[in-house]
């Protein structure tokens, strides 16, 4: 399990939020288990973002006949 860096505690929903890139205004739903699951469960939002912006590079240099 991870630890907090600095102090004796585990971090907190919000903590590993934040390592996964959550924006601090993100909300969360269910008990602190069903967070840290939610959260450990998700795909980063900066990774999603850059693989969403990937694809559509792909698709906006791909050849017309590819989508014929």
């Amino acid at each position: 399990e991870r630890c907090h860096p600095s102090e004796s505690k585990p971090l907190t929903t919000r903590e590993y939020a934040r390592i996964q890139t959550f924006p601090d205004d993100w909300s969360f739903e269910g008990s602190d288990g069903q967070i840290y699951k939610q959260i450990g469960n998700a795909v980063p939002v900066n990774l999603a973002l850059a693989i969403g912006k990937a694809i559509i590079r792909m698709l906006n240099n791909a050849p017309k006949e590819v989508f014929e």
